[in-house]
């Protein structure tokens, strides 16, 4: 009986010190990746704004089982990516798991007219439950998304600096 209890009083004990720890951590996570591209904004734009161009240079729709439904709505493996925001220099997107999380991603094309170098900045934005398991799982993000959003954006560099 000692060690049933002993056993139910570390849990809740660890439980609680996993959950201040997570708590100490902040609610929003950045992740966040950028790249000058030797190209006029507007000739790089035509890739972000219109999800058929991402078969262009992101990795992950060229894949068969991405399904295109339109120029601002793709299924990717249960994952639903929809632009919902386009202006001339920014383009937003819902990126939605199966389970209904979500990230939000901002493309930014920062560059002036008649200049020949255009800095793509590219975040990912997600905001964290309070459950320990969440928070501190959240650790990861950057290591997780970082490498491929620094692969996807060097692809758009060279596609963009080749036409």
């Amino acid at each position: 009986m000692k060690l049933i209890r002993f056993i139910v009083i570390s849990v809740v004990v660890i439980f609680a010190i996993a959950s201040f720890i997570g708590l100490l951590l902040p609610s929003t996570v950045l992740v966040s990746r950028a790249v000058n591209v030797s190209a006029p904004k507007d000739s790089i734009i035509r890739y972000v704004n219109d999800i058929w161009q991402w078969k262009e240079w992101m990795e992950g729709f060229r894949d068969p089982s991405v399904i295109i439904q339109s120029a601002s709505f793709a299924e990717m493996n249960g994952t639903k990516v929809s632009i919902t925001g386009l202006s001339d220099s920014t383009v937003r997107t819902v990126w939605t798991t199966r389970k209904g999380n979500f990230q939000i991603a901002t493309m930014q094309l920062i560059g002036s007219p008649g200049q020949n170098i255009t800095v793509v900045q590219w975040q990912f934005e997600e905001k964290l439950n309070w459950y320990p398991w969440e928070r501190l799982g959240s650790m990861m993000n950057d290591k997780i998304i970082g490498p491929m959003m620094e692969t996807n954006l060097n692809n758009l560099k060279k596609l963009a600096e080749k036409n």
